[in-house]
C-alpha cells in the first residue's frame, strides 16, 4: 500500500495525468503507463510508455544497514537454540540479554550512520534513517522493560528512568557546553541543565551543578543548602536492599510532605529557580508543563510525573498515566504521531496493536519480525493466530525473509529464517530458492548445498540441469557432464557422453580425462555414459601395454551392445593393433571374438539409429 501511495512521486507517472498498471515481482513492483500511443519506431521515440521499478525493501541495499541484518541474523539463530524445556525463571535473563544484543546492534548502526551523515553530501538521507532507527530502538527498549523483563512496581520506574535518560542525550551535550564555558553559572543554559537533571531523577549531578552557584552567593547559601538536602534525601527504591516496597513508599511520602511544607512556607520564594525545582519535587504538573522544551516528549513528562507523584506505580496503572500525560502534553488540535500511538499501545500492554502499528509505520519488516520472534519465545503471543493458518510470528518472519531473498547476498541469511518457520518455511524456501540467479558456478554450488542439506531433491535436479545446459552451450563438456551426473539426468548424460565420443572421433583424444577416469558408479547412470567410461578405460589399459586386459574389455564392449552403431567401426579399428600382439593372438581364432566382428559387418555400420539428442 505504501508503494502504491507513492506512485505520484515517480517522474512522469502522476496518477492524475496518466493511467498506470503494475505487476508484482519477487521483491519489486513494475509500474508502467497504459494509455500510450506508439507513434514511431526506434528506441526512446515519442509515445513510448514509461516503465519504472518500485523496490519493496530499499533498506536492504544500504551497506551500513546490511550490517544490521547480518548481526541480527546471528542473534536470531542463537535465540532459536534456547531450549524449550528450560525453566522459565532461567530463560528470562537470557531473553533480556538477547533483547539488549539486538538494541546494541541498532545503536552501532545509528552511530555509524551519524558519522557518515556528517561526511557525505546526501546527509539528509542518512539522517532520516537515523531517525527511524532511533524510533525503533526507543520502542524496542520500552517493550523490553514492559514485556520481556516485566519489571514489577518499584523497579519499573527505575527502568523507565533509564529508558528516558538513554533517549534524551541532549542533556549531556548541554552540560558539556555549560561546564566548558568561561563562567558556567552565568551561562544562559545553566538553570536548564539543573532542571533537566532533576526531571530525569539525576539528583547527584543536579547537586554538583547547583553547588557551583551556592559557592558564588554566600548570602543565599542557606537556601541552596536546604535544596541540596532535599535532593540528597530523596528516596530511591533499591531492589537489592532488604527494604520492602511498602517501607519505601512510607519513606518517600514523608520526604514528599517535607518538600511540600517548605514550598508552602515560601522557603524558596527569594529564588524563583529553586522554587521551580521545589514545585517539581512535589509533582506540580503545571510547573513541569512549563518546561516542555526541556522534557521534549510526552513520555518524558510521564516518567517525570511518576517519579515525583507515584514512584511505586504498578504496570497495570501505567495506561491511565500514559493517556493522561499524552493528553496534557500534546496540543489537543493536532493528532498524535504514529510513534506516539505505538508507545501508548505499549503502555496499555496491547502487544498486537504495537506490532500492527509498527508494521504500518516502519519501512521494512526487520523490526516487527525480530521483536515478534523474541516475544513469541517469551510466550507472550501464544493466543494470537492468523485466519489463514500461520501464527503472527511466522507470518512476519516469512515476510522479512522473503524481502532478503531479493538481495544478491543477503538471500543466504533468509534461509535460516525460513528454516525456523515450521509451518510454511520450507514451502517459501522452495519457491524463493528457484528465483536466485545463478550467475556463477560458485553461487550455484552454494544454492545446491543449501538444497541438498534440506533434501530438496526437485530443486537440486533443477539447478543441476540449468548449470549442465549452460555449460554445454559454452562447450564445457566436463562441467556439463558433472552437473548432469549430479542431477541424475540419464537423458542429458547420454547426450553429453555422445558429444565426448564425437569430439574423440574428431580430435583423436579425450578432454576432461580426470572426470572420465573417476566416474566410478556414476557411469551406470546411462548406457552411453557407461560405454564412455569403459572405452576410456580401454585406452588407459592399452597405453599401459596391458594388451590382454584391453582386449578383454574391448570384447565386452562389443558383446554388451551399449556402443552406438556409429562407433562400431572405431571399435574394430581399435581391435586391429591388438591382433598384432602375441598375447592376444590366441583370441584371433576364438569364436567369442569372431562373433561380434561378424555381427558388426552383418548388421552394417551405416544403419541409422536414433541419436542421443532425439532421446533428450
Amino acid at each position: 500500500h505504501k508503494e502504491l501511495n507513492n506512485l505520484s512521486l515517480i517522474p512522469g507517472v502522476g496518477l492524475k495525468q496518466k493511467h498506470v498498471g503494475f505487476e508484482w515481482g519477487p521483491g519489486d513492483i513494475l509500474v508502467y503507463e497504459t494509455n500510450f500511443k506508439l507513434q514511431g519506431a526506434g528506441s526512446g521515440g515519442p509515445g513510448f510508455p514509461f516503465v519504472h521499478v518500485v523496490r519493496k525493501d530499499e533498506d536492504i541495499y544500504s551497506p551500513i544497514l546490511r550490517k544490521l541484518f547480518n548481526e541480527s541474523h546471528h542473534i536470531f539463530v542463537g535465540l532459536q537454540n534456547i531450549k524449550d524445556d528450560m525453566p522459565s525463571k532461567n530463560k528470562k535473563p537470557q531473553f533480556v540479554s538477547v533483547s539488549k544484543n539486538y538494541r546494541s546492534v541498532i545503536r552501532a548502526c545509528m552511530e555509524e550512520l551519524q558519522q557518515v551523515a556528517g561526511i557525505v553530501n546526501s546527509g539528509h538521507i542518512f539522517s532520516c534513517t537515523v531517525s527511524i532507527l532511533l524510533a525503533i530502538e526507543l520502542i524496542w527498549n520500552l517493550c523490553e522493560v514492559l514485556f520481556i523483563d516485566a519489571a514489577p512496581a518499584g523497579i519499573l520506574l527505575l527502568h523507565l528512568l533509564d529508558w528516558v535518560r538513554l533517549h534524551k542525550a541532549d542533556v549531556d551535550e548541554k552540560v558539556r557546553e555549560v561546564l566548558q564555558s568561561e563562567s558556567p553559572t552565568h551561562h544562559h543554559a545553566y538553570w536548564e541543565v539543573v532542571i533537566s537533571f532533576v526531571l530525569q531523577g539525576r539528583m547527584d549531578e543536579a547537586r554538583q551543578i547547583l553547588m557551583k552557584q551556592a559557592n558564588l552567593q554566600p548570602a543565599s547559601r542557606p537556601i541552596y543548602q536546604l535544596m541540596d538536602s532535599l535532593l540528597q534525601k530523596m528516596p530511591i527504591f533499591n531492589p537489592g536492599s532488604t527494604q520492602t516496597l511498602t517501607e519505601f513508599d512510607v519513606k518517600w511520602r514523608h520526604w514528599h510532605e517535607e518538600c511540600d511544607r517548605y514550598l508552602q512556607d515560601n522557603s524558596f520564594a527569594s529564588n524563583r529557580h529553586l522554587e521551580t525545582i521545589c514545585k517539581i519535587l512535589v509533582g506540580d504538573e503545571d510547573t513541569m508543563l512549563e518546561h516542555k522544551e526541556l522534557l521534549g516528549t510526552w513520555y518524558h513528562f510521564l516518567v517525570s510525573r511518576l517519579l515525583f507523584f507515584h514512584p511505586t506505580v504498578k504496570p497495570s496503572e501505567l495506561h491511565y498515566y500514559a493517556q493522561s500525560s499524552m493528553d496534557m502534553f500534546l496540543d489537543s488540535r493536532s493528532a498524535p504521531e504514529p510513534l506516539d500511538s505505538i508507545l501508548l499501545a505499549a503502555f496499555e500492554f496491547d502487544l498486537h496493536q504495537v506490532i500492527k502499528d509498527c508494521s504500518i509505520a516502519l519501512n521494512n519488516w526487520w523490526f516487527v519480525a525480530h521483536l515478534t520472534d523474541l516475544l513469541d519465545h517469551c510466550k507472550l503471543l501464544q493466543s494470537h493466530n492468523l485466519h489463514f493458518g500461520s501464527n503472527l510470528r511466522e507470518f512476519l518472519v516469512l515476510e522479512y525473509a522473503s524481502g532478503l531473498f531479493s538481495h544478491h547476498s543477503l538471500w543466504q541469511l533468509a534461509v535460516d529464517y525460513f528454516d525456523h518457520c515450521p509451518e510454511f518455511g520450507r514451502v517459501y524456501l522452495e519457491l524463493q530458492i528457484e528465483r536466485v540467479p545463478l550467475e556463477t558456478e560458485r553461487k550455484a554450488l552454494k544454492v545446491l548445498r543449501i538444497c541438498e542439506q534440506r533434501q530438496m531433491n526437485e530443486q537440486v535436479r533443477s539447478i543441476c540441469k540449468i548449470m549442465a545446459k549452460r555449460a554445454l552451450s559454452n562447450n564445457r563438456l566436463g562441467s556439463a557432464l558433472s552437473w548432469s551426473i549430479r542431477a541424475k539426468d540419464a537423458a542429458f548424460a547420454t547426450l553429453i557422453s555422445e558429444r565426448f565420443l564425437q569430439d574423440y572421433c574428431t580430435r583423436g583424444s579425450f578432454s576432461d580425462l580426470d572426470l572420465i577416469d573417476n566416474l566410478g558408479p556414476a557411469m551406470l547412470l546411462s548406457d552411453r555414459l557407461t560405454f564412455l567410461g569403459k572405452y576410456r578405460e580401454f585406452h588407459r589399459l592399452y597405453g599401459e601395454m596391458r594388451f590382454t586386459e584391453a582386449a578383454k574389455l574391448l570384447l565386452s564392449l562389443m558383446t554388451a551392445k551399449i556402443a552406438p552403431r556409429s562407433f562400431w567401426m572405431t571399435l574394430l579399428t581399435d581391435a586391429l593393433p591388438l591382433l598384432e600382439q602375441k598375447e592376444v593372438n590366441t583370441y584371433v581364432h576364438n569364436a567369442e571374438l569372431q562373433r561380434p566382428i561378424y555381427n558388426c559387418f552383418s548388421h552394417g555400420t551405416n544403419t541409422v539409429e536414433h541419436t542421443a539428442e532425439e532421446e533428450v
